[in-house]
């Protein structure tokens, strides 16, 4: 049988702030404009992530779906409500823009699907903004 893929998105709210302590605030402001104000600020984040492989002869799924919402809402319980810089470990010294964002989804979600293969994630910063990621962690 052909490979299928399978997609579901879910949401999280976190906020963020971009800025490099070796810039002036002039610098941060004139490269990352609002996204450098002192406190941050946030989104409502939407994310897909789709599963590829074969479907099962016996249960005809790629993944069992309620697996599938359990491991990826595991892994955003670290993000969901958060503050991406002060609340994560991930970007305590690493910009949380929102391709830095998926890359680390990528490989927390990858590590925590139970069978099936991830094939794509797109994460929603934004309804017109967002970033795809297909391979290995950054």
């Amino acid at each position: 049988m052909a490979a299928v893929t399978v997609s579901r998105r879910f949401d999280f709210s976190a906020s963020h702030r971009y800025h490099r302590g070796d810039w002036s605030e002039e610098e941060n402001r004139r490269v990352f404009g609002l996204c450098a104000l002192p406190n941050g600020h946030g989104h409502n984040y939407a994310l897909e992530v789709a599963v590829n492989g074969e479907p099962d002869p016996v249960t005809g799924m790629v993944i069992n779906l309620v697996d599938l919402k359990a491991a990826v809402e595991g892994v955003l319980a670290g993000f969901d409500h958060k503050h991406l810089n002060l609340d994560t470990p991930w970007f305590a010294d690493r910009q949380p823009t929102t391709e830095n964002l998926a890359a680390v989804l990528w490989g927390l979600i990858g590590e925590a699907l139970p069978g099936g293969r991830l094939a794509r994630i797109r994460l929603y910063e934004a309804d017109d903004l967002y970033v795809e990621h297909f391979g290995e962690t950054a």
